[in-house]
């Protein structure tokens, strides 16, 4: 049988709902301390802290020594990838690198046509975004600027900052980005 680490499924569960060590402690009437080394594997949960966790988390008991419920590693495969394109005719796409299920960050590649857009019209999010140009040339608009960027150069883009991605050249054009969600 594969060694089930119930630490590790835990923090996973506590940090997907976002919660604290010590949010998730007062709710289950423990100490973070406990549960810290509960998480690090350095203490076994007795049976009693794992219902209470099970319904703090709103997670099925049993869900915590399934094997499959937790993956140390998700591979997504080069013919595998998703890929959307927002219409029909549209000259950009977006290659989904992030594996499923979603985590905390989306990882993609953005494929904008010559004298394509990402966007009509700049839009934000509610998370940071890191980018790097994996090919050609594109402009990058905020708000009232606008910064041209090349083959090798990166940016990090803050929370809620409206942009756009533009390619303005005749040749296409790839960002490879991640954004926190």
């Amino acid at each position: 049988m594969t060694d089930i680490n119930l630490g590790l499924k835990i923090k996973k569960f506590r940090t997907d709902q976002k919660l604290s060590l010590k949010d998730l402690a007062l709710k289950i009437n423990s100490t973070s301390a406990l549960l810290s080394q509960v998480e690090k594997g350095v203490t076994n949960p007795s049976i009693n802290t794992l219902k209470s966790l099970s319904k703090a988390l709103s997670i099925p008991l049993y869900k915590f020594f399934l094997e499959d419920s937790f993956k140390k590693v998700h591979i997504v495969k080069s013919n595998k990838r998703k890929i959307i394109k927002p219409s029909k005719n549209s000259k950009i796409s977006y290659e989904i690198l992030s594996p499923e299920p979603q985590s905390d960050m989306e990882f993609m590649i953005l494929n904008l046509e010559p004298n394509s857009s990402s966007k009509e019209k700049e839009i934000g999010h509610d998370g940071q975004e890191v980018a790097f140009i994996l090919e050609g040339e594109v402009v990058l608009k905020i708000d009232d600027e606008s910064f041209t960027l090349s083959t090798g150069d990166s940016v990090k883009i803050e929370k809620f900052v409206k942009h756009n991605w533009e390619n303005i050249s005749d040749k296409n054009s790839k960002v490879i980005f991640a954004v926190t969600i």
